[in-house]
């Protein structure tokens, strides 16, 4: 059986002989270091993956565009399942470095630019990523495989019924749609975005709410975080969508990690992960509901 460091070794697009090596952080695929003669690049290894709405061609076509939108590394060479892109030097963010105010301030125009740069470049058909739907499938899949979390499904089904009412209708942007701070990498001069495995077409309400929630923003911050974003005044109604959709972001995360326990063979405590995120969902849903209650 062919391993996959020959799998890299034997791809057409290096130039001269490589010695991959593992790169660790991604819990969603194998990742890999590789130099050669022309430069540095990155080797992700990933098939489809179903159960959680992962298709290869629309992370391809997304990587490809965000590319060309100035957001994200280059694609060099793609192959099924595996993807080579040109390696960024600089530092991974984690969620201390996403609070900070000066990253923030480059972080916010950044989303903004991918959400409306990266259509203009997308080809081919592309993918919706509705968080309610998403949520309605994981509990089925949760169902059917008889999940240890399986006494959890229907109050949060319940919960995730009345988020998406309070949602309601929705601004339809080009998503990112796990703003995960790692996904961030500062080379010095700019600011870049990668890891479209989850991209497609949403509210940009997701992708705030999901930015603040993984890196755990304080709430005090939320409101520049909604007026950088919209370049004007929020209104009491787009605050509580917001709010609704920053739920969603985490129960989502929360029952990616429930599927991720059953499926996932990388090496992750996805249990550990799976209490961390249910825990935060339902101080988030606390908060959310006592707003309702205040309006």
């Amino acid at each position: 059986m062919t391993t996959k460091i020959e799998k890299i070794c034997q791809l057409p697009c290096w130039s001269g002989l490589v010695n991959p090596e593992p790169l660790g952080g991604g819990i969603t695929n194998h990742n890999f270091t590789v130099k050669d003669k022309n430069g540095k690049y990155v080797v992700r290894f990933g098939d489809d993956i179903p159960v959680h709405h992962v298709m290869r061609f629309n992370e391809l076509a997304a990587s490809r565009a965000a590319y060309e939108a100035g957001v994200s590394p280059e694609v060099i060479y793609a192959t099924q399942g595996i993807m080579v892109l040109r390696f960024i030097e600089g530092k991974c963010f984690d969620e201390a470095a996403v609070r900070k105010p000066a990253n923030l301030e480059k972080i916010i125009p950044l989303i903004r630019k991918a959400h409306r740069e990266i259509p203009k470049f997308l080809r081919g058909p592309s993918l919706v990523f509705w968080v309610f739907h998403v949520i309605r499938d994981y509990a089925a899949t949760l169902k059917d495989k008889q999940s240890r979390m399986l006494g959890e499904i229907p109050w949060l089904l319940e919960s995730a019924e009345h988020l998406e009412q309070a949602v309601g209708q929705v601004e339809m942007v080009f998503g990112h749609n796990d703003l995960l701070a790692a996904n961030f990498i500062d080379d010095g001069k700019r600011l870049w975005l990668f890891d479209w495995d989850y991209a497609g077409f949403n509210s940009p309400l997701f992708d705030l709410g999901g930015l603040v929630s993984n890196s755990e923003l304080d709430t005090t911050v939320e409101k520049s975080v909604l007026e950088t974003y919209y370049e004007k005044p929020i209104t009491d109604e787009l605050t509580m969508k917001y709010e609704a959709m920053k739920c969603a972001s985490l129960l989502r995360e929360t029952m990616w990690s429930m599927v991720s326990e059953i499926y996932s063979d990388i090496d992750f405590d996805f249990k550990k992960y799976t209490e961390q995120n249910l825990r935060k969902y339902k101080l988030e849903l606390r908060a959310f509901q006592k707003s309702e209650i205040q309006k």
